[in-house]
């Protein structure tokens, strides 16, 4: 019954101070107002039992209620219904391009890069409700997993099937990479175009040249952020098959083509990010998402329903029970 409601002139609840400041009056005067008689006994009166005068402070209650809900209905109740219609008015198409070669698997993040570089990316997804996303694998060779997308559980089930795999010929081809991703925008009316390039290595194959791809970039108004992801000095990554198809492991330099890929960001107006563990990257995604921010119109429209009504009725109705009984049955005892 009370829920939603609010008071427009709180300030007004003070008066209710004026309740029990009425009641010591009442029982001041009622006091004074009692005649009394003394006498040794009263054996020789007769006594009569009434219920009637017990019930002659009820007029007096009925007076408290009405001041009470009179002084409410004075600080204007209300209930609010606020409805809320949002529009983007600048949405932003985002192109995520994930190396998967073989050195993903390296175990510097926690499990492993590719794992990490998912769960972050997850994260990433979810926190771009308005936007359309789509994911791009590359390893020596570059293919569509998910084109761009409003649907974030289509591109999140994408994001979680992705994984090493000996279908995509082996090696890392940043430019091909780029340049599938590029394909994806490049007919996107978006306003901002974005493609989150990332890569834990060197370019060593494929046929474009990625500053021919990042040249593309530019000339469809797309802006690239690069992230290296490995961190400085030794790995532990796969070098060698096992005869059971398991990899084996042992740590090797990383080698991140760091130049390449600031220039990249500097070319088409992004930036070069490095990663180097889970947390460092986590942030890196942080600062694309506050980087790359979707605009916003959301209008509200209140709808107010006023509920002092009924509570001056009932008072009104009280005083009026009050002046009906005070005339009738209790006007021999007020």
């Amino acid at each position: 019954m009370f829920e939603n409601i609010e008071f427009l002139n709180k300030e007004l609840f003070w008066m209710l101070l004026l309740i029990p400041i009425a009641i010591v009056w009442y029982a001041f005067m009622y006091n004074k107002q009692t005649a009394e008689l003394k006498i040794s006994s009263t054996s020789g009166f007769k006594t009569v039992s009434s219920f009637w005068p017990k019930f002659k402070h009820l007029l007096f209650v009925f007076r408290l209620i009405a001041l009470g809900l009179l002084i409410t209905a004075l600080a204007r109740p209300r209930t609010v219904d606020v409805s809320t219609r949002t529009k983007t008015t600048r949405g932003i198409d985002i192109v995520m391009a994930i190396d998967v070669s073989a050195s993903m698997l390296a175990k510097d993040l926690r499990p492993n890069r590719l794992e990490a570089l998912k769960q972050v990316a997850s994260d990433f997804i979810d926190g771009r409700p308005n936007d359309r996303i789509g994911l791009v694998e590359y390893a020596g060779e570059a293919y569509t997993k998910t084109p761009i997308t409003s649907d974030k559980s289509i591109v999140q089930r994408s994001l979680r099937d992705i994984k090493y795999n000996t279908i995509i010929e082996g090696g890392t081809a940043i430019g091909m990479g780029l340049a599938t991703s590029v394909n994806r925008l490049k007919d996107s009316r978006a306003k901002s175009k974005v493609i989150i390039l990332l890569t834990d290595g060197v370019n060593n194959s494929g046929f474009i040249d990625p500053k021919i791809a990042s040249e593309l970039a530019v000339e469809y108004g797309i802006k690239v952020y690069t992230i290296g992801l490995g961190t400085n000095g030794m790995a532990l990554s796969p070098i060698s098959i096992n005869p059971n198809g398991s990899f084996r492991y042992g740590r090797q330099q990383v080698e991140i083509d760091e130049d390449l890929l600031r220039e990249i960001a500097d070319v088409t107006g992004g930036k070069y990010f490095r990663a180097t563990n889970n947390k460092k990257l986590a942030e890196i995604y942080n600062e694309i998402n506050k980087l790359e921010k979707t605009e916003i119109e959301e209008k509200k429209y209140y709808n107010y329903e006023e509920k002092y009504r009924p509570l001056v009725l009932l008072a009104g109705l009280l005083l009026l029970l009050e002046l009906i009984l005070r005339n009738t049955i209790f006007r021999s005892f007020v």
